[in-house]
């Protein structure tokens, strides 16, 4: 005998389900404790009664005569009613029925009743359990105790090619390459043990059927127990994730040739780089063979015209030989082999299995295979700006599988960003010149006047390294006295970086005119910064070899009226703020996406800055020299700031001083500002409800407050404006107005409401009756526009304190 234990959740397990027997006409003849719970009728007061008459509310009479019926007809029923209550309350049963035979003596009727919701809630969970087996596209695999498979799902059919039949029985990892199932095995049999579950953990999985071909999975594993704890076995979730993890790969591999090719201005320790790059991680051999022009550093022409000089290889393990030629030396290849043709022509290569004579066979001489046991080969041309600079030839022998598409696309790629690279090197001298000229005229030469910050600044361009780079700064007046702090970097150096960081900075420019908020702007700036890049796509059939585009940005609006900060980031450094008694914190950011990935959310965050606090805005060459660790440099940033001097100016040069090499490697952009407070006696806020009396009251309302500020001679003016901004609320926004005066530098006159309709300037005809409001308003001001907030928006004006603008 096997006693088995009773789930919880079964709603008909012998504990939950209510159990009633009644004869062939209805009549109760059992009667369990259980029923009893659940509809409060001791059996004495049921039993040999009509069930219809005790159980059944009349209303529902026809319902449960046509479950009778079906019952009769099928011989049993499943569903849902709703029965009475001993204290007249309705209670919804999931009931199953089953006839039973008395012989000759009649029929009669099992019922087994538990809550609806019990059940309702059971049969959802059989849906879920069967969903895994037959829908679910991720694999599930039954082990039992013995290490034997008891079954699969439909996912693991289609993953080994093997009918889910066929597994039944088999021993765990049957299906596989020898080491493959060791860990398989030793993988269910350690679940099986601790009963601790392995989640997410890869696992390269390789068929007995398919060799060749590696695949990746992740596995998720956990103990089965029944309610008594008895060990069932190990289900695991099984997730074919090869394509994922072959682009994990690739974006690895791109990350790391975007952060170690090109460091040096060097020609060959570039091709060196590349070479060591693509092994193992791509090829099991590589060769980087570049022009003699080019490591002469001539221009190259159009016509290739003499051998080319090996400059860089690498091969996996260190017993493995390298390609026949060493380093530096030069290299001819016959007239049929993939990498004449791809001098010649700039187009790659790609020949997933080479023939076994491939060797021997006629022009293939020249190949310079490191291996024999090579089987497939990739060649692409080293391009940039159109021209040829030479060849990268990669090789597999020891990788079982054969280079694909994806393969020849990201080598692509790679030899893209190491041409550029290798040709920035030849032209670096020219172009830092040219570089450093275009970025100084696009810089801005002095901070605006503005009363919301005291600001301090520091811009040094890289004096060493390939070239300057595209870093920016911005300080922008904002309505409402606010001002928007703005640092920025543009990816890669040279006139291509500075160009796009003007690009970048006057459309800085002008989504701060439109008072976007700080996530708004991002997200505005990663559309553009998308744009440019498209414009730098390959032209036709040759690659034009030109830096991919891309930059990070943090842009800040500091409000002087309530003491508060909006910050958002693109992959930029946080900000790090020191409050006036000195403590000193990196700001907690989101970090955001750098701009130019395209589609990823931004997120603005709000933080309330005493008066005299000191927020910090840098870019990377500040912390980020390629002796000193990031962690390292904002240490040294935090205690240089935790020190402030009296003077901003003094203050500044100490970081500078503390951070920056006397030549630094990158450019520098260091902002300090000090947050002001403009005093309450400077600000004056109404709140109006939306009645046509609010017009009136803003005008008596502005015009006591000019009067105390000693600006009567903008009272008409400003009454006007207020007049004509008030009513426009009441006539179209339909709701509540909030009338604000600033006096700091101009006279500023505020409107806002909860609508998010924008008003547009337009010029009334002579027969109009309206429509002159907006327009006298900007004839009276020297600027005026409209900023949106979440609750609405604010109509705002600025005056000079002089007099009214003419």
């Amino acid at each position: 005998m096997t006693e088995l234990s009773e789930s919880h959740d079964d709603p008909f397990a012998l504990h939950l389900a209510a159990l009633v027997v009644l004869d062939d006409r209805g009549t109760v003849v059992g009667w369990s404790r259980r029923a009893q719970e659940l509809l409060g009728h001791p059996d004495t007061a049921v039993i040999g009664r009509p069930a219809y008459e005790v159980l059944v509310d009349p209303r529902d009479l026809p319902a449960v005569a046509e479950a009778a019926a079906k019952c009769r007809r099928a011989g049993g029923w499943f569903g849902v009613l709703t029965l009475r209550h001993r204290d007249g309350q309705l209670v919804k049963l999931g009931l199953r029925a089953h006839e039973l035979s008395r012989g000759g003596r009649g029929r009669e009727w099992v019922l087994a009743g538990a809550l609806a919701g019990d059940v309702l809630e059971w049969q959802r969970d059989r849906a879920v359990l069967d969903g895994l087996y037959r829908q679910c596209p991720i694999g599930l695999v039954i082990h039992g105790p013995d290490q034997r498979i008891l079954r699969v799902n439909r996912a693991i059919e289609r993953f080994s090619g093997v009918p889910a039949a066929d597994f039944r029985g088999l021993s765990t990892g049957r299906l596989l390459l020898a080491d493959d199932a060791r860990k398989a095995v030793d993988r269910v049999r350690q679940v099986m043990q601790t009963g601790r579950p392995l989640v997410y953990s890869e696992q390269f999985v390789r068929l007995e059927q398919d060799p060749a071909r590696e695949r990746v999975a992740l596995v998720s594993s956990f103990r089965m127990e029944d309610p008594s704890g008895r060990v069932l076995g190990v289900a695991e979730m099984i997730e074919d994730i090869t394509d994922r993890h072959r682009a994990q790969r690739r974006l690895a591999l791109l990350d790391q040739v975007g952060s170690r090719i090109g460091t040096t201005l060097d020609v060959a320790e570039t091709a060196r780089e590349l070479a060591e790059v693509m092994v193992p991680h791509l090829a099991d051999h590589a060769s980087v063979d570049l022009l003699q022009a080019v490591t002469r550093g001539e221009e190259p022409t159009r016509a290739v015209a003499g051998p080319v000089v090996r400059l860089g290889t690498c091969s996996v393990g260190a017993q493995q030989p390298g390609p026949p030629h060493p380093e530096g030396e030069p290299v001819e290849f016959g007239p049929d082999t993939p990498q004449a043709g791809c001098l010649a022509e700039g187009r790659p290569v790609l020949e997933p299995v080479l023939p076994p004579d491939w060797v021997s066979a006629a022009g293939r001489q020249g190949a310079q295979a490191p291996d024999l046991g090579a089987h497939s080969l990739i060649v692409v041309p080293l391009a940039a700006r159109g021209l040829v600079l030479g060849v990268m030839t990669l090789w597999r022998s020891r990788r079982p599988d054969a280079f694909e598409t994806d393969d020849l696309t990201l080598a692509q790629e790679l030899a893209s960003r190491a041409a550029v690279a290798i040709d920035n090197a030849r032209r670096f001298t020219q172009q830092q010149q040219t570089a450093f000229t275009l970025q100084s005229s696009l810089l801005p030469r002095a901070v605006p006047d503005q009363s919301a910050v005291e600001v301090a600044l520091r811009y040094l361009p890289a004096s060493a390294g390939p070239g300057l780079g595209g870093d920016w700064f911005d300080v922008i007046p904002l309505s409402g006295a606010r001002v928007a702090l703005v640092v920025g970097d543009v990816v890669g150096r040279g006139i291509h970086a500075a160009a796009t960081m003007g690009r970048l900075r006057t459309a800085v420019h002008t989504l701060a005119s439109l008072d976007l908020e700080p996530d708004e702007v991002l997200s505005r700036l990663d559309d553009l910064v998308n744009l440019l890049a498209a414009e730098q796509e390959a032209v036709g059939e040759r690659p034009v070899g030109e830096q991919v585009v891309g930059a990070t940005c943090l842009y800040a609006v500091y409000d002087p009226v309530s003491g508060r900060c909006s910050v958002a980031r693109a992959g930029h450094p946080p900000p790090v703020v020191t409050a006036p008694d000195g403590q000193v914190a990196l700001l907690d950011l989101p970090a955001g996406p750098p701009l130019g990935l395209g589609g990823l959310p931004f997120e603005a965050r709000d933080i309330e800055l005493a008066e005299g606090s000191l927020l910090c805005l840098y870019t990377n060459g500040i912390i980020g020299e390629r002796h000193i660790d990031a962690d390292v440099g904002l240490t040294k940033l935090c205690a240089a700031l935790a020190r402030p001097a009296g003077a901003l100016e003094r203050t500044c040069q100490t970081v500078v001083d503390a951070l920056v090499p006397s030549r630094p490697s990158d450019d520098v952009v260091l902002l300090i500002a000090r947050t002001r407070v403009l005093p309450p006696d400077s600000v004056a806020s109404w709140r109006l409800p939306p009645e046509p009396a609010s017009a009136g009251r803003a005008r008596a309302l502005a015009s006591a407050k000019l009067s105390e500020w000693g600006l009567e001679h903008l009272a008409f003016t400003t009454e006007l404006i207020a007049s004509e901004l008030v009513t426009n609320v009441y006539r179209y926004a339909g709701g509540p107005a909030t009338l604000r005066l600033i006096r700091e530098q101009c006279l500023v006159c505020e409107v806002s409401d909860t609508s998010h309709t924008s008003p547009h300037l337009r010029r009334a005809r002579t027969t109009d009756e309206g429509g002159r409001g907006l327009f006298l308003v900007a004839q009276m001001t020297e600027r005026w526009g409209t900023r949106y907030t979440r609750e609405g928006k604010t109509v705002w004006t600025e005056q000079p304190l002089t007099g009214t603008p003419v």
